[in-house]
Formats: structure tokens, C-alpha cells, sequence
């Protein structure tokens, strides 16, 4: 076998926003990751709407207005 072919393997914490972290081997110095298992909504429960420029709305709007067209036709 090759020597000195494979990078080398590091113990580190992997670190979430939210604050939570865990203890793993990889090859990076460091991980830090935007969302995780604890703060998933999908994993916690709790679904969030994140409607910043009204698309919900929007949408609620055009399809109101098409169902009324169909009723008046």
C-alpha cells in the first residue's frame, strides 16, 4: 500500500445554530451546519411559515379571483 495517500482524520464537534453539537471524526478541522435534527421542524413537530414578500397571499388572491370568474360564467 501507498503511505501518506489518505488525508487525515481529525475528532471533532460538529456545531448547529441552534446550539447543538456532537462529537464525530472527519477530515475538516471543523463543521457548522445550519440546522439539524433538534431544530428540523419535520423532527421537532412544529412547521414554520417563513412568507417574507406575501406569496401566500398572493396566491390566495389569484385563485379567489379565478373560482369567481368560474361562479359568474
Amino acid at each position: 500500500m501507498k503511505k501518506d495517500i489518505h488525508p487525515k482524520m481529525h475528532s471533532i464537534k460538529v456545531q448547529c445554530v441552534c446550539g447543538f453539537g456532537f462529537d464525530t471524526s472527519s477530515t475538516k478541522k471543523s463543521i457548522e451546519v445550519d440546522i439539524c435534527s433538534h431544530c428540523h421542524p419535520f423532527c421537532t413537530g412544529s412547521q414554520k411559515f417563513i412568507d417574507a414578500a406575501g406569496r401566500i397571499e398572493k396566491f390566495e388572491q389569484r385563485y379567489q379571483s379565478k373560482t369567481k370568474k368560474k361562479k359568474t360564467k
